[in-house]
């Protein structure tokens, strides 16, 4: 009993400690990857090539002055936030990371808990995100944060549709809702090869999920400033940011998972094949970032409502006439 105990808080510590850290990092991978892409170079001052400069910016937004705008509704606009990280943070405690590993005559199997719902308990996390942002910007009083919420509840309602969708056919395919098991089924062939129209809806509906570029219709600089963080300064900005990043290292952790054969691979070790697949696809993510201009919000809900969903409906059509030929 204590030795389980010990080993569940161990993997709980080392998955949050290692979130926040991606989270961090992932900020100056994504100036770097921009970067690139530019033909620039990027942060180079704070360490070797930047290496330092998320530390240098988490000490700068500790120390910069917190300020709440006088009408606000102080403990929902301190709450916000908070509301946005922490669905992300929990998300990757059903995520199998690696194959079980024997310690002390045990197997403990990488993966925080292994629940037979595990699909579901990730999509009824990811839906609470949008609280988080739609209080931030009601919660602000100012008509800038508020449109912003507004545009990112009917955008994040709107694209979770397509997003469960995806995913119906590896549940169909695999016949399972348990995460472990879906990486077992794909020890033979990754369920991208079976599913690859999924895959792409996933990646597209996830991104707008995330409110990024080229669905950050959120945020708009352009027309909302900043949109929903448009009053947010110190900590409580740095809490958006950090649930963004987060949210991508779990999406991606998701894909890995439903499509890519999650932890498995030949000869190197599971964990690092996680991490290997996993970085592939955070790349994927930024790329699409920096290549792809911003959608008009007429175009973006076009987008999600008349192909999007469509398209989705069509796979678990397709899907099931496939596997009905197959198993005949």
């Amino acid at each position: 009993m204590i030795f389980w105990l010990i080993a569940e808080i161990i993997k709980i510590l080392i998955v949050f400690a290692g979130l926040l850290a991606a989270a961090a990092y992932l900020t100056l991978l994504e100036r770097k990857v921009a970067a690139k892409i530019q033909n620039r170079m990027g942060p180079m001052e704070a360490g070797f090539h930047g290496l330092l400069q998320p530390i240098a910016d988490g000490i700068k937004l500790f120390f910069k002055e917190d300020i709440i705008p006088a009408d606000a509704d102080k403990i929902l606009f301190l709450l916000a936030p908070i509301i946005v990280v922490i669905p992300a943070l929990t998300t990757f405690a059903v995520i199998p990371f690696g194959a079980p590993v024997k310690i002390l005559g045990h197997t403990v199997p990488l993966q925080i808990t292994n629940v037979n719902i595990g699909i579901l308990f990730i999509l009824a996390l990811s839906s609470l995100g949008i609280y988080g942002v739609v209080l931030g910007g009601w919660a602000s009083n100012s008509k800038y944060s508020l449109l912003g919420g507004i545009r990112t509840a009917a955008q994040m309602i709107s694209y979770e549709i397509p997003l469960v969708l995806s995913i119906i056919g590896v549940i169909m395919i695999a016949g399972d809702l348990s995460l472990s098991k879906i990486v077992s089924e794909q020890s033979h062939i990754w369920f991208i090869v079976y599913q690859p129209v999924g895959f792409i809806i996933y990646l597209i509906a996830s991104t707008a999920e995330m409110n990024r570029v080229p669905f950050d219709l959120g945020e708009a600089e352009g027309e909302l400033v900043a949109g929903f963080h448009t009053e947010y300064s110190s900590m409580e900005f740095a809490f958006y940011f950090i649930g963004e990043y987060a949210q991508i290292v779990v999406n991606s952790a998701i894909i890995v998972t439903l499509f890519l054969g999650g932890w498995q691979g030949p000869f190197l070790p599971s964990v690092l094949w996680f991490l290997i697949k996993l970085f592939f696809v955070v790349l994927i993510y930024l790329w699409l970032r920096w290549t792809y201009p911003r959608l008009r919000y007429d175009e973006l809900m076009d987008f999600g409502w008349k192909f999007l969903l469509p398209l989705a409906l069509a796979n678990i059509i397709v899907t099931g006439f496939i596997m009905i030929l197959m198993n005949k």
